[in-house]
This record gives C-alpha cells, sequence and structure tokens, in this order.
C-alpha cells in the first residue's frame, strides 16, 4: 500500500483529492494539510511514501516543502501540483528533487499513475510544462540578486534586507540596481514582477 499525504489550501480541493486517491486499491491517505510548513511534520509522523503539494502553499510554498521534505525525509517522493505552469517552476522543482510536476487540470489518471510511477524511482513531468522551459530564457540573475529580490518581494526595504541576509545596505543596493538591469525592468517593483512570471522567484 503506498501511503499518500495531501497538501492543498482550498478545502474542497484537498478533500476531492484525497477522496479520488484514496479510491485506489494501492493508495492510502493517510493525512492532509494546508500549510506547506505541516507537510514535513506529517509526512514524518505518518511515514508516508508520497507527498501531493500544491504549489502555492500559505506557510511555506510547495517547492521549498518538497526540498524541505526530501532533506528530512529522503525515501519520501513528491508530485508537485500547479494551477498555472509558470517558466521557471519546472527547474526549481527538479533542482528541489521532486519525482512529480503535473498541472491542476491535468485528469485524476494522470496523478494516480505520477504517484505509482515516483514510488518506482521514475519522474513524471507534464508535457505542456516541459516545452515551457524549453522555450523560456535563461536566468539571468546570480544567486543573490534572486535572494535580494526575493526579500524584496516581501515589502523589506534596503536596511531590513541588509539585516536579513547579512548583507550592507550598499551590497543590497548594487544587487537591486544589477537586478533591475539585468531584467531591463524599470525599477525593482518592476524587476520582481519580471522574475516572479519567470518563476526566478
Amino acid at each position: 500500500m503506498i501511503r499518500v499525504i495531501v497538501a492543498e489550501d482550498v478545502p474542497i480541493l484537498r478533500e476531492t483529492l484525497s477522496a479520488v486517491l484514496g479510491l485506489e486499491d494501492d493508495l492510502d491517505v493517510v493525512g492532509s494539510v494546508e500549510r506547506g510548513d505541516q507537510v514535513v511534520e506529517l509526512a514524518v509522523e505518518t511515514g508516508a511514501d508520497v507527498a501531493v503539494l500544491d504549489i502555492d502553499l500559505p506557510g511555506r510554498d510547495g517547492l521549498t516543502a518538497a526540498a524541505d521534505l526530501r532533506a528530512k525525509l529522503p525515501a519520501c517522493r513528491t508530485v508537485i501540483l500547479t494551477g498555472v505552469g509558470k517558466p521557471g517552476y519546472l527547474r526549481r522543482a527538479l533542482a528541489a528533487g521532486v519525482s512529480g510536476f503535473l498541472l491542476k487540470h491535468a485528469p485524476a489518471d494522470d496523478l494516480i499513475d505520477a504517484i505509482r510511477k515516483a514510488v518506482a524511482g521514475e519522474r513524471v513531468v507534464d508535457p505542456q510544462l516541459a516545452l515551457a522551459e524549453l522555450e523560456r530564457a535563461e536566468n539571468p540573475l546570480a544567486d543573490r540578486e534572486i535572494d535580494v529580490l526575493r526579500a524584496a518581494a516581501t515589502g523589506a526595504e534596503a536596511d531590513e534586507i541588509a539585516q536579513i541576509l547579512s548583507l550592507s545596505r550598499g551590497t543590497v543596493r548594487n544587487y537591486l540596481s544589477s537586478a533591475v538591469m539585468k531584467l531591463g525592468a524599470r525599477n525593482r517593483i518592476d524587476a520582481i514582477r519580471i522574475a516572479t512570471d519567470q518563476g526566478w522567484l
């Protein structure tokens, strides 16, 4: 029996996913949560084999939760569900070690198949998402520029970002300026929008 947990913040979707997966003879939904920061604890507690995670979760997004899960419980496979196939998400998902990456509007059979393949050690990626990834531009941002933009996206000012990332205020401003220039953005708000749209943040 494959032990599955589900993380989805919309109650009706969480309940529906759990019910549909529970109909399969070889799948046992052993728990569900609505927040990304609850995933690891539930997986450890239930000894889950597979975690089905929405990409947009409160507390911690699905990709970060997947990376945390891989670090704490490497035997548990992860299948990510996304409502929007933003370029860049797939690369982040693969870097986080996910076994499956599917669109939410995919047929239920595709998800069930992905769960079984994940347990068998295979990877399953929605063809549309794979194509979008192949067609997208390369991320021009350095890791530190991404860190600074990600912090700026929360509304933090340069002083706060400097404190959070243990950088000087001047270094933060330099990273913000270089990110704006590399992305051809008008300002840091525009840079955040562009990087988010590309799935780089």
